[in-house]
């Protein structure tokens, strides 16, 4: 049985109301009327340990002792991320260890978790995204001074597009084309 992801415009309401469920796109985009897109977000509080947010969704995922969750409702999981911890202000004092100067090591990070919900996006309100040009061509051109974080962000997160179609794979130094049959490439001893 494959998974039924709920159809919702937030993670929120994914979990709370969502539209209906679907385990594939062009089923989720039959029951929302319009345009949906996989996503998954991060929603709820941190906690600051895996037992305490596995307490706090236990009905969401799957926890030892509790009833298994069925395969078609296996769309939330919890995710370990790092959050700002406290700050040490200031330069780092050296400290002299075995004739060797190693720094005070700062704690900047702290790991919480929180619960991941995969599901189906309705993006009926949002325009296509238009194609971005391509980070080797836009930083030739006059205007890739001007650009802004946001416009960087969208390009660098985009995927790469090929230059040119990929030619044919080259045959090896040591291959040949049997002469009976020009598609059959064989080693040559």
């Amino acid at each position: 049985m494959s998974v039924l992801y709920p159809i919702a415009p937030s993670a929120d309401a994914a979990l709370k109301s969502p539209l209906g469920r679907a385990a594939r796109e062009r089923d989720a985009g039959a029951l929302s009327h319009g345009r949906v897109m996989f996503a998954r977000d991060l929603t709820g509080p941190a906690f600051e340990t895996r037992e305490a947010a596995a307490a706090a969704w236990a009905g969401r995922i799957d926890v030892e002792g509790a009833p298994a969750i069925a395969p078609e409702d296996r769309w939330c999981e919890l995710m370990e991320i790092a959050e700002p911890g406290k700050a040490a202000g200031g330069q780092a004092e050296p400290v002299y260890e075995a004739g060797h100067r190693w720094p005070k090591p700062k704690r900047l990070l702290k790991t919480a978790w929180r619960l991941s919900v995969s599901y189906w996006r309705t993006v009926d309100g949002e325009p296509a995204s238009p194609a971005i040009q391509q980070a080797r061509k836009a930083r030739r051109s006059e205007a890739a001074e001007t650009l802004d974080a946001a416009a960087l962000r969208a390009m660098a997160s985009q995927p790469l597009a090929p230059v040119k179609p990929q030619q044919p794979l080259d045959i090896g130094l040591f291959e040949v084309r049997l002469p009976d049959a020009p598609h059959i490439i064989m080693p040559d001893e």
